[in-house]
């Protein structure tokens, strides 16, 4: 892919942390969600980790059995010549022989395992770049859509807005009329579920200026 050669290109130089260690990355993944590829790299940089990990310790296991067994080599010579004496040695001499061969496998397959999982990293970050990329430029096509959308209620909002206003005006206008010709029972005659704010304070200026004043 296109965008893979762009990432790798800004990779160069670039210190990756292991991201299957790092909080963050799993973070972004709680949002991004699932994903086969992800997981896919994700699980096979974990097991070259936790093959790492097994290495070292049967590394440090195996050298301290093999000093366990040389110093077994020592108490040993010191007893006196005999059958067993022999057998011990050369059963101990053996199996110090199979620790030091281990150790030697480890130690090599150790020396490559930090490529393995740079090269196992490396190409996670690739895909996570290909994952947040993607899903970079949804939400954005997302937000483009969303603030048209916002944009064209706000036009239809105060469109009818402006129209609720204007009708109310006409109540208004029209209850003024109504009024001046009918009285109060024009609200029963018109079957009118409320009174225009106006007129009612027009009306309750009225009552209050007709009211006796109290010396």
């Amino acid at each position: 892919m296109q965008e893979d050669e762009v990432f790798r290109e800004a990779l160069v130089g670039k210190k990756i942390p292991i991201l299957t260690l790092d909080n963050q990355w799993h973070k972004l993944f709680t949002q991004t969600g699932d994903n086969e590829e992800i997981h896919c790299l994700e699980e096979n940089l974990n097991e070259l980790l936790k093959r790492q990990g097994k290495l070292n310790t049967e590394m440090k296991s195996l050298a301290s059995f093999k000093k366990k067994l040389m110093q077994e080599i020592v108490s040993i010579m010191e007893l006196p010549d005999s059958n067993k004496k022999e057998k011990k040695m050369e059963e101990n001499k053996r199996m110090i022989e199979d620790a030091k061969q281990k150790i030697e496998e480890y130690s090599d397959e150790l020396m490559e395992l930090p490529k393995q999982i740079d090269t196992a990293n490396f190409e996670l970050m690739i895909a996570t770049m290909r994952v947040c990329y993607n899903q970079i430029q949804q939400n954005v096509q997302d937000i483009d859509g969303i603030n048209k959308w916002v944009s064209n209620f706000r036009i239809h909002l105060k469109k009818k807005i402006l129209l609720k206003q204007q009708k109310e005006i006409w109540n208004d206008e029209m209850y003024t009329y109504m009024h001046s010709i009918f009285g109060p029972d024009v609200i029963d005659m018109f079957d009118m579920k409320y009174n225009p704010k106006n007129v009612l304070n027009k009306e309750k200026d009225l009552v209050d200026n007709k009211a006796p004043k109290h010396e």
